[in-house]
């Protein structure tokens, strides 16, 4: 795990540490104490990755709308 906050890390880091976090919890091999520790940090994680995702995702529907707020004809974005 890193020192970096959750708050400030990247799609990419919190990914590779929800992963990271999710290898742990499946192997099982973490004391109680520390697996609840891991799930609310795999939480917390999960949440970043998603606000990010958001993110991305509003700005590339800013990017695609005319002056008008219509579609300027590119696909739109997976799952949507």
């Amino acid at each position: 795990m890193t020192d970096t906050p959750i708050s400030e890390m990247s799609f990419e880091a919190a990914m590779r540490e929800l992963e990271q976090v999710v290898g742990k919890l499946e192997r099982g091999d973490v004391a109680l104490e520390d697996s609840i520790k891991l799930y609310q940090r795999g939480a917390e994680l999960k949440k970043r990755c998603e606000a990010k995702l958001k993110e991305a995702e509003e700005k590339v529907a800013a990017i695609t709308l005319d002056a008008e707020g219509q579609p300027t004809g590119t696909t739109p974005v997976e799952g949507q």
